[in-house]
């Protein structure tokens, strides 16, 4: 029922060989499908992804969890401690560009299917390793989950609002961060190799914790260049003002007021004349300095706006501004559909699925859902057939 033919897409004709589970490696792998990669997913015979386990909801026996960051993937069940899982495997692996593992640091090596023995063997092949803190290092055989990375990396403890405990992020975005970096390393490695003479891959080694130290930007600058340690603001932002969440008569609204121009229409969109003028709110260093009356003066200019009342406004004087949707909000808003950031991709046991489209588009080669999130071993007999196997 899916289309398992080549892509159009950017990485049409590279052939991945999947080797990952759970969120970090799966979402990188998904990645490299949506542009058009061949990605040849290995699962545990009988059981698969941990994710295909992880629920509810479960439709029909489907996990939502696995079918949202395992679309355009062939599903091959291979035992790894076999003799024939692991000749297949090397079969995949002698036709393969790319090779992403999430395994805990060594326990590869120990199944005979490290970097060095990839790279020895099919020296063009771009090896990826993703773990939770890198493959060296005192941490390197911490057992890693996206709620354990993100409070050690310090993203817990800017998150929330300063009388409260440390939040992580709704999404597993220490998972999802270090996917997406990895994504971006292989495409690079890539490109390097083709400029390479000899053609030759390399070894990536990626990690959770690297992913979220990258994400800390000007809050690390800030402990680099002052030494001190930043703080929760809730939504507050800690260099820029007005840039925060604020009450409504029916609920909440952001403001974003990233520069002097855009505070001049924001007082005039709300009409606030006065603070226009008002030398404590000339700067945002001003503001800053000023932030109590600040808000004061803000909070008495909404007055009883409601949300939609107040995005009015700001829309038509161009100040960043929005509400606060829930996830069935967004996903039933018409720029979502107008951008088809929801689609439809067939599955092989519920006929179709719905999940999120891609984050971009190519127009000179464009991407495609070329087949939904597999079931368990739904293509094994077909990349057997392709391998030379009598199926």
């Amino acid at each position: 029922m899916t289309n398992t033919q080549p892509g159009t897409g950017p990485l049409a004709g590279i052939r991945v060989v999947d080797l990952t589970r759970v969120m970090t490696g799966p979402y990188c792998t998904m990645m490299l499908g949506d542009l058009g990669a061949d990605v040849i997913k290995i699962e545990r015979p009988d059981l698969g992804d941990d994710t295909r386990h992880w629920g509810p909801p479960f439709i029909e026996g489907e996990s939502s969890y696995f079918m949202s960051i395992n679309r355009n993937k062939r599903s091959v069940e291979l035992d790894l401690k076999s003799e024939l899982g692991q000749e297949v495997l090397w079969k995949l692996i002698d036709r393969a560009d790319v090779v992403v593992e999430n395994f805990a640091p060594g326990v590869i090596d120990r199944l005979g299917f490290g970097h060095k023995d990839v790279l020895a063997r099919n020296p063009g092949v771009i090896y990826a390793s993703i773990s939770g803190f890198g493959q060296t290092g005192p941490s390197r055989n911490r057992t890693a989950y996206d709620l354990i990375v993100n409070g050690m990396s310090g993203m817990a403890s800017v998150t929330g609002f300063r009388d409260g405990p440390p939040v992580k992020f709704g999404p597993p975005i220490a998972d999802i961060a270090a996917g997406m970096f990895t994504a971006t390393a292989i495409i690079a490695a890539l490109y390097e190799r083709e400029r390479d003479p000899e053609h030759t891959g390399q070894y990536l080694d990626t990690s959770m914790l690297g992913g979220q130290i990258s994400m800390l930007t000007y809050l690390a600058e800030v402990y680099f260049n002052t030494g001190k340690v930043p703080l929760r603001n809730g939504n507050r932002h800690s260099i820029i003002t007005p840039y925060d969440t604020f009450p409504t008569a029916d609920g909440y609204v952001n403001i974003a007021v990233g520069n002097d121009a855009i505070w001049q229409r924001f007082c005039v969109a709300m009409g606030m004349i006065e603070a226009a003028t008002d030398s404590r709110y000339t700067t945002n260093a001003d503001r800053l300095a000023n932030v109590e009356t600040l808000y004061e003066a803000i909070h008495e200019a909404m007055g009883t706006m409601t949300t939609a009342e107040i995005v009015e406004k700001l829309d038509a004087a161009a100040v960043p501004c929005g509400p606060i949707n829930t996830i069935g909000e967004i996903l039933e808003d018409p720029q979502v559909a107008d951008q088809e950031l929801r689609v439809t991709v067939p599955h092989a046991r519920l006929g179709e699925v719905e999940v999120a489209g891609f984050p971009y588009k190519f127009r000179k080669t464009p991407l495609e859902m070329r087949s939904g999130p597999p079931v368990l071993g739904e293509h094994t007999a077909e990349v057997l057939r392709e391998l030379g196997y009598e199926v």
